[in-house]
Order: structure tokens, then sequence, then C-alpha cells
């Protein structure tokens, strides 16, 4: 059989729809939908909004969705919002990467990651969950208190700062 060449998606490229190829994948454009290959690379202008599944992937670029391979490599360029499941994972200093990363013997075939395109749902809720410690901080308040006692929790700290006068 002859060797098939990479498919390359150039960067002017902008494609709506979902990419299934059982050969390697270059991306330097940008797809809003899934990406499925044999061996793909995310360029760094590329970005890909959608789950991208693939034996191997490297990723230099942006990639807004769940990720399920055999073999990830984050590039210190690279910009992951969504969960990663895979047999190997390297991730290289620079890298910026928001969700949950879980092992898998073979994430292809794994059912269980169903469950983790949901729980990219809840990623939204992830950001809501700072937000909760910042309320809960807000609501506490000891570090602001100490930091600002004289401003906003001033009629707490009042009786303590009268008392060691």
């Amino acid at each position: 059989m002859k060797s098939k060449a990479p498919s390359i998606l150039s960067s002017d490229l902008v494609l709506n729809g979902s990419i299934s190829a059982e050969g390697e994948v270059q991306l330097d454009g940008s797809v809003e939908g899934d990406v499925r290959a044999g061996s793909l690379t995310i360029g760094e202008e590329a970005s890909v909004n959608g789950e991208v599944i693939a034996d191997t992937v490297v990723i230099r670029g942006r990639v807004t969705g769940s990720i399920r391979a055999r073999q990830v490599q984050l590039a210190s360029t690279a910009r992951i919002e969504g969960d990663i499941v895979h047999s190997a994972l390297s991730v290289e200093s620079g890298a910026f990467f928001d969700g949950h990363c879980r092992h898998a013997s073979d994430p292809l075939s794994d059912k269980s990651s169903s469950p983790a395109k949901s729980s990219s749902a809840p990623s939204p809720s992830s950001s809501a969950a700072p937000a909760r410690p910042a309320s809960s901080t807000g609501s506490s308040s000891t570090t602001g208190s100490s930091t600002g006692s004289s401003t906003s929790q001033s009629p707490l700290d009042m009786p303590t700062a009268k008392s060691a006068s």
C-alpha cells in the first residue's frame, strides 16, 4: 500500500463541522466541531472547539473541549479548557490546562469518558467554584479584615482594637 501523506489544514481555514481521518492531521486553522484522527498536531495559532480523539496528539494551540488519546503532549504554548483522558501525558512548562485529567489503559474505547464529557459542562461551574471560595472568603473575611481592618470590617474589629488600646 502507498503511505498516506498527512492532511494539512492551513491557518486561514475555518471549519464548522467535524473532521475524521485515520492518518495524520496537522491543524493550523480553526475547527468548530469534533476532530478524530490517528495522529493529530494542533499548531500554535490553531484552535479546536469540540472533542479531540486521537491515538497521539500534540497540542501547541487552543482546545476547548475534552481530549481522549493514548499519548497527549501539551507544548508550552498549549491552552486547554476541558478534560483529558489519556494513557500517557506530558506537559511542558508554561502550558495552560483547566480541567480534569484521568489515566485510562485504553482511552479511545473508554466508555466512562462520556461522563467526563458531561463533567466538562460543570467546568464553567468549576469557574463558579472559585467564586464560591471567593464569596466564602468574603463572608469569613478574616484575611480581608486583617488587611483592611479600618475599612469594611472595622465595626467587628473596633471592640478588639479598643480593648487593645
